[in-house]
C-alpha cells in the first residue's frame, strides 16, 4: 500500500516528463520509505535499478555490471566493467545510441558503494559532465546515511556539488498521513498510535489494525522477539560512529533533562563537547531544540532539548529502560504494566501538543485559519499578572499583521472547563508584539466540551474548540 508522498511523487514525475538529464538526490533515514517511493515512481517506466550493498568495491561493481547487462539485454557472460568510469561511460553511450529514449537510473544506497570506493563520486561527476548531460536519463541517487548524502553528495566540497536538479529529504509522516495506515481506527486511538509509533512508514506497516492498539504495542516492542524492540539501537549503529554515547544522550533527554549541562551530567558525557553531539542528533531530526516563541534561537538562553520523533520518545521512556527484563521474557500482564502504566496517559498528553501543532500547520496550509500564519511554536515564561511561570502549548502567528492563535491542549477524559478557559484567557498578551485584538484562542481536547460551554461561546469568533475527532476531519 502506497501512502502519502504525493508531492514527492509528483515532483519526480514532473522531472521525468521533461527533456534532458535530471539528477535527483533522495535521502532519509532508515525505514522512512525511500524504496517505496522509488518503486511507485518507476512503475511502467524503463528503469536500470541498482542497490549497493555493504561489501567490497569489486563486488558492488560486479553487481552493477550485471544490472547494466540485464537492462540492455546483454549476455549474462559479459565480463564486469573494469571500473566505475567505464561502467558509467558505457551506460551513457548506450543511452545515446538508443535514440536517447527516456529511462530511470536508480543508484540506491549510494553511500555503501562510495564508502567502498571513495573515487566513485568523482567518477560519477565526470560521467555527468561528459556523458549524462547529453541524455534523457533521470538519475536517482538514494541513501539512508543522511550525513554522507548531505556532505559527500550535496556538500560544497563534493565532486557532485551543483549537479543535482532536485533533492528530496524524506521525513516521517505527520499524524494525518500516518493515519492512512489505519483506515478503520477511531481518532482517539489514532492519536495513541501516532504518539507511540510516530510516522515512520516501516513501523506503521508492521501494525495489525484488527489486533488493536495495545496488542500491537506489546507484540512489536515488549516481546523479546518484537520487530521494533531494538529499532532505535539499530538506527544509531547504522548512522553514527559512537552509538553508545548517543544512546546515553537520548536516554538522558527522555528522562527529562533538557539543558546541555543536565543532559551531559546524566549521560556521563563531557559537557565541553555535548553540543556537538546534540547538533548531530538535531540534524537526524531525532531531537529538537525549542525556544520560547518569539525568541531568536541563535541568541536565546532558554533553549530546551526534547526528543522529536514520537517513536524514539516512547521507546526511550518505556521500552529502552526495561530492555533487560523484556529480553529475558515477561508475561503479558507484566508487559502491560510497563507499557501502559500511570505514566502513559501523561506521556500521550505531552505528545498531544505535537499533534495539535501539526493540525495548525495543516489547517494553515489549507487556508482554514483566520489568517495566514508564518510562524509556529510554543511559549513559556513569566506571567507578570499571576506572578508565576506559565506556558502556551501551541502557537500560530503572523508577525507582519500581529495576529496570533494561542492554543491549550488537554488530553483528559474530563477537565474543569471554566478554569482552563480562564487560564487560556490570562495568556492573552503574554507573547510580546501581539495585542489582544489580534489574538484568537483554541482549546484542543480529547472529548467535546460541555453543551453549556459550547453555548456560552457561540458566536464568539475569538474562541474555537477542537476535539480529537476534529483533528482527523472527514475521517469521523
Amino acid at each position: 500500500m502506497f501512502v502519502g508522498r504525493r508531492h514527492e511523487l509528483d515532483t519526480l514525475e514532473r522531472l521525468y516528463q521533461g527533456t534532458g538529464f535530471e539528477m535527483v538526490v533522495l535521502y532519509g533515514r532508515r525505514h522512512v520509505g525511500k524504496t517505496f517511493l522509488i518503486d511507485e515512481f518507476v512503475k511502467n517506466k524503463r528503469v536500470l535499478y541498482f542497490t549497493a550493498l555493504q561489501q567490497s568495491a569489486k563486488l558492488n561493481l560486479a553487481d552493477f555490471s550485471r544490472a547494466v547487462c540485464a537492462f540492455f539485454d546483454m549476455p549474462e557472460s559479459t565480463p564486469a566493467f573494469a571500473g566505475w568510469t567505464d561502467a558509467f561511460s558505457f551506460v551513457t553511450e548506450r543511452a545515446k545510441a538508443d535514440g536517447n529514449k527516456q529511462f530511470v537510473l536508480v543508484f540506491d544506497e549510494f553511500p555503501y558503494a562510495a564508502a567502498a570506493e571513495p573515487s566513485l563520486p568523482s567518477a560519477l561527476q565526470i560521467a555527468i559532465d561528459h556523458g549524462f548531460l547529453g541524455t534523457n536519463v533521470t538519475l536517482i541517487l538514494s541513501g539512508s546515511n543522511e550525513g554522507f548524502m548531505e556532505s559527500k553528495v550535496l556538500g560544497r566540497k563534493s565532486p557532485l556539488y551543483g549537479r543535482r536538479t532536485a533533492q528530496i529529504r524524506l521525513l516521517p509522516f505527520d499524524y494525518a498521513d500516518a493515519a492512512e495506515f489505519l483506515p478503520n481506527t477511531e481518532p482517539k486511538d489514532l492519536i495513541r498510535y501516532y504518539t507511540t509509533f510516530g510516522g515512520t512508514p516501516y513501523y506503521l506497516a508492521r501494525l495489525r489494525e484488527n489486533d488493536g492498539f495495545e496488542s500491537n504495542v506489546l507484540r512489536l516492542c515488549f516481546d523479546s522477539l518484537g520487530a521494533l524492540r531494538e529499532e532505535p539501537i539499530m538506527l544509531l549503529r547504522q548512522e553514527l560512529r559512537e552509538p553508545a554515547l548517543y544512546f546515553s544522550i537520548l536516554q538522558s533527554i527522555a528522562g527529562g533533562n533538557a539543558t546541555p549541562k543536565l543532559i551531559a551530567e546524566h549521560a556521563g558525557t563531557d559537557p565541553a563537547v555535548i553540543n556537538r553531539y546534540l547538533k548531530t542528533l538535531i540534524e537526524l531530526k531525532l531531537i529538537e531544540r525549542k525556544v520560547p516563541f518569539g525568541d531568536d534561537p541563535s541568541k536565546s538562553r532558554k533553549g530546551m532539548y526534547d526528543i522529536a520523533d514520537p517513536f524514539f520518545a516512547y521507546w526511550f521512556r518505556f521500552v529502552g529502560r526495561n530492555a533487560g527484563i523484556i529480553e529475558s521474557g515477561i508475561s503479558e500482564a507484566v508487559a502491560r504494566k510497563l507499557a501502559f502504566g500511570p505514566a502513559f496517559d501523561t506521556y500521550v498528553g505531552q505528545q498531544f501538543e505535537t499533534v495539535c501543532l501539526q493540525w495548525l500547520i495543516r489547517s494553515n496550509a489549507a487556508g482554514r485559519l483566520p489568517f495566514i500564519a508564518t510562524k509556529f511554536g510554543k511559549w513559556w515564561g513569566n506571567n507578570p499578572i499571576a506572578h508565576e511561570q506559565t506556558d502556551i502549548d501551541v502557537i500560530a502567528a503572523d508577525p507582519s499583521s500581529r495576529q496570533i492563535v494561542l492554543g491549550e491542549c488537554k488530553w483528559r477524559n474530563a477537565i474543569n472547563e471554566t478554569k482552563v478557559l480562564a487560564q487560556l484567557n490570562e495568556r492573552v498578551g503574554l507573547v510580546p508584539g501581539y495585542p489582544a485584538d489580534g489574538t484568537r484562542l483554541m482549546l484542543f481536547t480529547k472529548e467535546p466540551v460541555s453543551a453549556a460551554t459550547a453555548v456560552k461561546y457561540t458566536g464568539d469568533g475569538r474562541m474555537a474548540f477542537v476535539t480529537a475527532d476534529d483533528l482527523y476531519g472527514n475521517r469521523v
